[in-house]
């Protein structure tokens, strides 16, 4: 999802982070100082080993969100769901800069309120050249910090890599070695934060007609053509060229949105059944029948390299002022239903974590707000709460 990094009003550090709110992928890609905690979640347990389930959640598949943290809380999301939160998903800049500091302080904050996990997002806006080890060192030491005090930590960096919207998006090589400098460092100064590598959903790939697409004839391109055919295609893998190895990722994890059955975007559709499903299989084709199979992920990268998998964003697509179309929730029932379901505790047993994208906004895809919520009436809360089976957990105590 395109660019979302902390942005805090210095007033309401203590209680919220800011969020600049950001968008799943366009184009043809499918759907962009702590508070004392005296002890992490009883569930929640950590290892010091690379490699290892440095967060294992325990039974069951945490439930997590992405909020709008700019006008938005913990305590008024947990009100309006009735629930708390396991993990709270937040973006800032990397380096950091002065804000930036005290905005991660400050969702560090939240999240130990609530006695949360933090899926932390980082962004290196300023280029991957900018990873260099005195910001790794200060992110060690914040993450030191954050642990120290009972925060566990999932560390996403550099997020959707295989897209073509962010400054760090289709440079392999340099992903991959700025991935494994920063894992390495957070293995060997951590004990409660883990490396999440997040490729964006490959339907679509290779994403064509956003800046930081690869270009032909640089290595990046050479790279990713991986049958070798002189061009960039969904006949190419829109994951392996990214993936820093089995010792620099703990967990694995993948964007997945519905955004409707085929781009354009813009109408409210109800998602096919089996669509979550066949996203984590690559073999959802779309109903105009436009995108062609991709990898399973799932199956190479959660069970293959034997990996606890994350969903660090999901949400269905509704347009309020659309005039055709499906209701608000037939839509969002229908893939939530198939994303927190019993066939997915079965067929995907490696998931255990996750986050709804919880948010309200204007889409530039479609040049209207869009509303991804569960909570956005209480009679859809009540619906998805319902809906909810044995086998998903909220946080709190």
């Amino acid at each position: 999802m395109p660019g979302r990094s902390l942005a805090l009003l210095v007033a309401l550090a203590l209680v919220v982070t800011g969020c600049a709110s950001g968008v799943p992928p366009v184009a043809s890609g499918s759907a962009s100082g702590l508070a004392a905690s005296p002890s992490a979640p009883p569930s929640i347990v950590a290892t010091a080993s690379p490699g290892a389930d440095r967060l294992d959640l325990g039974a069951g598949v945490r439930i997590g969100v992405s909020i709008e943290w700019a006008t938005d809380t913990p305590a008024t999301v947990t009100a309006r769901l009735g629930r708390t939160p396991a993990a709270w998903v937040g973006f800032v800049a990397f380096p950091f800069g002065p804000a930036d500091r005290g905005n991660l302080a400050a969702f560090l904050d939240a999240v130990a309120a609530g006695h949360g996990t933090a899926l932390l997002t980082l962004e290196p806006n300023a280029g991957l050249a900018a990873v260099d080890d005195a910001a790794i060192a200060e992110l060690v030491s914040t993450l030191r910090g954050a642990n120290d005090r009972g925060i566990a930590v999932l560390v996403r960096f550099a997020h959707e890599m295989n897209g073509s919207w962010y400054a760090w998006g289709q440079q392999p090589a340099a992903y991959v070695d700025a991935f494994r400098r920063v894992s390495a460092a957070v293995h060997a100064g951590t004990t409660r934060s883990a490396m999440l590598w997040a490729p964006n959903d490959g339907g679509g790939y290779p994403f064509p007609g956003s800046p930081h697409e690869a270009k032909p004839g640089t290595p990046d391109f050479q790279a990713l053509d991986t049958n070798h055919d002189g061009r960039l295609s969904m006949a190419d893998d829109p994951y392996a060229p990214y993936y820093p190895g089995d010792a620099a990722v703990d967990w694995v994890g993948m964007s997945l949105y519905h955004w409707g059955d085929h781009w354009p975007w813009g109408k409210n559709v109800v998602p096919e059944a089996g669509k979550f499903a066949a996203k984590l299989h690559g073999t959802y084709d779309g109903a105009a029948g436009d995108e062609r199979s991709v990898p399973d992920f799932y199956a190479t990268y959660a069970a293959g390299h034997g990996k606890p998998m994350a969903i660090p964003e999901t949400a269905a697509f509704y347009r309020p002022a659309a005039t055709d179309g499906a209701g608000e929730l037939r839509i969002k029932q229908a893939w939530w239903r198939e994303v927190f379901s019993p066939a997915t505790l079965a067929e995907f047993p490696r998931i255990r974590l996750i986050d709804w994208f919880e948010q309200r906004k204007f889409e530039t895809e479609v040049s209207d707000v869009v509303d991804w919520r569960v909570d956005a009436s209480p009679t859809l809360t009540a619906a998805f709460l319902a809906d909810l089976p044995p086998g998903f957990t909220w946080g709190g105590h």
